[in-house]
């Protein structure tokens, strides 16, 4: 079961028979099939606060239930014994008990096999008439095949998948059919503490199941599960399997994507967390639309307003301005180290976290009103948002990529406060944020992941990203010596990309 580690650990609800983090094929711009617009079906009527306790939510049930489904991936690993030389030694296998099948074949087990088939079970919405079907990255994440299935008689899908954001953790599935129940999507935006809420999906594999509760918290983050967090906190019963499944609301509209628990036993301990519907509707528009995800940039770091902090620069939230990026939008508009940003256009910003969820959301080219506090004195400035930078180390994870260099299939970014703080790097630590790994990749095999900090290439150092793509590109390889910095220490790994 796939897991993240806090205080006490956080269980993705997702039942993976050990399914390891993967990629699928990112598409390239113009090898992607041209696809229309989804027909959503939108409801942003406020629900009936004043409204009498309900004496069953059957109706509500009846309405949905139909538009939840199961999804089941798997994925071919290799054997880790099979692959082991060690394991062909016959001194070796004989001292660990591992049958020896050196007198031919004779009254011994066969070899294990050199692969195995792992797989994952989840839920999905339907969220257009015409097959497209919304869940979690990390329940098709590296998966081979991915299949649904629904209704009674059970009727079963091969799944494409369209595309995937890990950073939110939303994937979009296609299936070839047409007529379906597709689930009404409601306002997420609208959510208050308190309200009656409803949670679908295939806990455990035992089948649709229909759990009841409220909305614990809204806007809930820093949890370290996604790089964007904006939880609904719930205490509706969620359990592993429920993962890409619907959370209701009392009129049955989708108003969240159920993602992660927060437990120390596996199961459910009154702590569950789902993916605002707005935000994974605007991926999911994305994803259909170009096949990836375009945030907007704006190019500051920012640091929470402490109470000491607040003394100083007069005000009481906000997110503090430590640097800011050379020619990007915010030093193009003339913010400054010191500034306090408070608002987004209209929206509030009380910490960096929200003012990194304000920016990412906005598409690469909107141009916003930022208003910050500068000297104890309020002001405003309009910031054409660029594209969130991301760099490929040596052809990246793009199928017609140019394959030069080394490390292929690894994205890096700059260390920032935030990234910072969700992998609890040390300010002294200089280097490229690993971000993303393809599962395929000779680099993933030699054990570098997501949240590693390249410190070295070819025992030459690096102190950013652009530094480690550039030298990336020098290196001839196919050997590289790469040192990295992972959970307080560095290590060296070697990545060997020979055929």
């Amino acid at each position: 079961m796939k897991q993240h580690i806090l205080s006490s650990k956080v269980m993705l609800c997702a039942l993976c028979v050990a399914l390891g983090a993967g990629s699928l094929a990112v598409y390239a711009e113009n090898s992607r099939p041209t696809r229309l617009p989804m027909k959503l079906q939108l409801d942003a009527k406020p629900i009936d606060r004043d409204a009498a306790n309900r004496v069953s939510f059957s109706p509500v049930v009846k309405k949905t239930a139909p538009s939840v489904v199961y999804v089941f991936s798997s994925k071919k690993v290799k054997n880790p014994v099979a692959q082991n030389p060690f394991f062909n030694d016959p001194m070796f296998r004989r001292f660990f008990g591992v049958p020896d099948d050196s007198d031919g074949g004779n009254n011994v087990s066969p070899r294990q096999p050199s692969q195995s088939v792992q797989q994952s079970l989840g839920s999905g919405v339907i969220i257009t008439a015409d097959g497209y079907i919304l869940t979690n990255n990390h329940v098709v994440e590296g998966a081979d095949e991915v299949k649904i299935a629904f209704g009674e008689p059970r009727k079963e899908f091969k799944a494409e998948v369209v595309g995937r954001d890990s950073k939110v953790d939303i994937a979009v599935l296609k299936i070839d059919a047409s007529g379906l129940p597709a689930a009404t999507l409601g306002d997420s935006d609208q959510l208050e503490v308190g309200d009656t809420v409803l949670a679908i999906g295939n806990p455990f594999g035992i089948g649709l199941t229909v759990t009841h509760g409220i909305v614990s918290a809204v806007g809930r983050g820093g949890l370290g599960i996604e790089d964007y967090e904006d939880f609904i906190q719930t205490d509706a019963p969620i359990n592993p399997g429920n993962s890409g499944g619907a959370l209701l609301d009392t009129q049955g509209r989708v108003i969240g994507i159920n993602t992660a628990i927060l437990s120390r036993s596996g199961g459910f301990n009154g702590v569950g967390f789902a993916i605002p519907v707005n935000l994974a509707r605007s991926i999911a528009e994305q994803l259909v639309k170009t096949g990836r995800v375009e945030r907007g940039f704006m190019g500051v770091n920012t640091q929470p307003v402490s109470a000491d902090l607040a003394t100083e620069f007069g005000v009481n939230h906000g997110a503090l301005v430590t640097d800011v990026t050379p020619d990007s939008p915010a030093d193009k508009a003339g913010f400054k180290s010191g500034d306090v940003i408070v608002k987004v256009d209209d929206t509030s910003i009380e910490d960096p976290r929200r003012l990194a969820l304000a920016i990412s959301r906005l598409a690469p080219g909107t141009e916003v009103k930022i208003t910050f506090v500068r000297n104890g004195k309020t002001d405003t400035a309009k910031v054409a948002l660029a594209s969130l930078p991301s760099q490929s180390l040596a052809g990246g994870t793009n199928a017609n990529a140019k394959d030069d260099g080394v490390l292929n299939g690894v994205t890096v970014g700059d260390l920032t406060y935030q990234t910072r703080e969700q992998f609890h790097i040390p300010d002294e630590i200089k280097g490229a944020l690993v971000t993303d790994v393809a599962a395929d990749s000779a680099s993933a095999r030699a054990g570098l992941q997501e949240g590693d900090v390249i410190l070295s290439l070819d025992r030459k150092p690096v102190k950013n990203a652009d530094e480690a793509v550039k030298l990336s590109e020098k290196i001839k390889g196919p050997k590289v010596t790469v040192r990295i910095w992972r959970e307080g220490g560095s290590r060296y790994l070697v990545v060997d990309e020979s055929p």
